[in-house]
């Protein structure tokens, strides 16, 4: 009985399989703890700006119809707290889009119908460009988190809107533990979306 214990303590496969075992539970174990994490914080927005979404431009971009004033205008919002990829990085930034389409849609007959979000904003409401900055909600989950959690796109903190950055901060490692999206280890986004654009103007 000794010798068949002192041959399996010898073995390396046994002992690679052991490896492998506390690795793997040691990742599940982190990733529990994450998710632990991010449940601890405020999980749903009770005020906000319901707004119907027009056109998802892009994987951070989306184009809505503001109806809380008299005249109802087509307004650009801008995810905040995320980055996703240029639009032009592929595979990345068309399934960053695509993602987001198939999230808020719901089908009415033959067709795909974009759904009402609710926006809410933080310190700073506005980007240089005239955008609205803003977290969308739908259904009571957060798309800026949900995006960065299935690894469409990278968490990306700017001071001052700060509300959600460990949230954001503990998908992003999430996904990166997990490899989904741009971090699955067979084809992960190289670049990230600035270093694209500047190897890549116009």
């Amino acid at each position: 009985m000794k010798s068949r214990v002192g041959e399996r303590r010898n073995n390396p496969s046994c002992v690679q399989n052991s490896q492998v075992k506390t690795w793997k539970s040691s990742l599940l174990i982190l990733c529990c703890c994450l998710l632990l994490l991010t449940g601890c914080q405020p999980r749903n927005v009770t005020t906000g700006i319901p707004v119907q979404v027009q056109r998802v431009v892009s994987g951070q971009t989306l184009e809505v119809l503001n109806t809380t004033q008299q005249s109802a205008l087509i307004v650009r919002v801008r995810l905040i707290g995320i980055e996703a990829p240029d639009i032009k990085q592929q595979p990345w930034g068309e399934a960053a889009k695509n993602y987001i389409e198939k999230r808020i849609s719901e089908t009415r007959g033959q067709q795909q119908v974009l759904q009402p979000v609710l926006l809410e904003f933080d310190v700073q409401k506005k980007d240089s460009f005239g955008r609205w900055l803003a977290y969308a909600w739908h259904n009571g989950i957060l798309l800026n988190e949900q995006l960065v959690k299935e690894g469409y796109v990278l968490a990306a903190p700017r001071s001052p809107n700060t509300k959600y950055d460990e949230r954001l901060k503990n998908a992003q490692e999430y996904a990166r533990i997990m490899g989904y999206g741009i971090w699955n280890p067979d084809q992960p986004m190289r670049l990230t979306p600035v270093e694209f654009r500047r190897q890549n103007p116009g």
